[in-house]
């Protein structure tokens, strides 16, 4: 049957299948770091459903190169910073951007929630929020931000069709807070997995002046909340030996720390390090792993961890627990830290076997597209 060309694309519209989703909320990809970056990179490379069509959200400040496609997403980009003072005005423009065209509006975070009341009056399709880790109960705000975090938040979860949790604590917290449920999803970590030689790795090694199963090692932003003097006072107490990798300049906090313990010989303090291969090394073969963060859900940099199957100390909080199952090892300071130290019978097995089950990339993406 022959319709006219303007009858053809009006059925187009009717039996067409595909679902449009508007990223919002991230610094945009390909990913250089961040936790929620990596999940829509992952999100993109794991796709299952070829009837979804991703378009993501970009800061053209941030992001070091400008290109329309990644990964069969589309790439629109804001001319804004995604960080500091900026970051609330560029997730509002975000939002002003996918008002119209889409099916799906996945926000990423609760910055810049406060225009949601606005924004729903001109948008009513499916709004999926990931509100990640309690923002406004982390130490770095004042009080007044921590107002206005919470409000967003509180904000976030009204107006959202559906809100993911990405552990089951900040899941009860939900319930408990705002009487709404949530879906529980996690972050994937099995990206971290790489196919390095043993020269490779040996340089690396040698390039640290470290050896295999003979240091711990921990990787994370340098903030208080992060309990990295903790993890770095108990280290001065024993002979072990750890690499801590971290944006030590960046911060009052993190420069003070490194002032006061870089001279330690049984302490490596490391710049941050973003490539794969190097950070497979160091994860691959260190002897444990600490992870001090004490606010947030799960934590990316904790489940990526676990993949390697290595004795994993947590700071004992609900998430981490949860995070890890109630398999790990955990301290509150730095005593107990020296205490799990001392003992020789640490086993990790569990650690890979849990994010084995629970955190790969795939499982994670088809998670996602079932809220679509």
């Amino acid at each position: 049957m022959n319709l006219p060309k303007g009858k053809f694309f009006f059925c187009n519209i009717i039996f067409s299948k595909m679902k449009r989703v508007a990223i919002v909320g991230i610094q945009g990809v390909p990913s250089h770091y961040g936790g929620f970056e990596s999940l829509v990179e992952n999100l993109l490379k794991y796709r299952s459903d070829s009837n979804i069509e991703y378009t993501v959200y970009c800061s053209n400040k941030d992001q070091k190169q400008s290109i329309k496609e990644y990964n069969g997403a589309k790439l629109k980009y804001i001319n804004l910073s995604s960080h500091g003072k900026q970051a609330v005005i560029y997730d509002i423009v975000c939002f002003i951007k996918s008002i119209r065209g889409f099916d799906t509006i996945f926000v990423l975070g609760t910055s810049g929630c406060l225009f949601l009341p606005i924004f729903r009056l001109f948008n009513r399709r499916k709004l999926v929020i990931n509100i990640d880790g309690l923002e406004h109960k982390r130490d770095k705000w004042n009080f007044f931000a921590r107002k206005v975090l919470l409000w967003d938040e509180k904000l976030s979860v009204r107006y959202a069709n559906v809100v993911v949790a990405d552990n089951k604590g900040i899941k009860d917290y939900v319930t408990q807070q705002y009487r709404k449920p949530s879906e529980l999803i996690a972050y994937g970590g099995d990206h971290v997995l790489k196919d390095v030689t043993q020269e490779c790795v040996e340089s690396i090694l040698n390039k640290y002046q470290i050896q295999k199963n003979d240091y711990a090692f921990t990787v994370c932003r340098i903030e208080p909340e992060n309990n990295c003097h903790i993890i770095l006072k108990a280290f001065t107490q024993t002979n072990k030996k750890i690499m801590f990798v971290g944006n030590f300049d960046k911060s009052e906090y993190g420069r003070n720390l490194k002032h006061k313990y870089k001279d330690y010989s049984n302490i490596i303090i490391s710049n941050p390090i973003y490539d794969l291969d190097t950070l497979f090394a160091l994860r691959s073969n260190c002897k444990i792993y600490l992870h001090g963060h004490s606010a947030g859900g799960t934590n990316p940099s904790l489940v990526e961890a676990m993949f390697f199957g290595k004795p994993i100390l947590a700071f004992d909080v609900v998430y981490n627990r949860e995070t890890t199952d109630n398999q790990a090892y955990y301290f509150k300071n730095e005593q107990e830290i020296i205490n799990l130290l001392s003992k020789d019978n640490l086993d990790g097995s569990a650690m890979k076997e849990i994010a084995q089950a629970r955190y790969t990339w795939q499982h994670i993406a088809k998670e996602y597209e079932k809220l679509y």
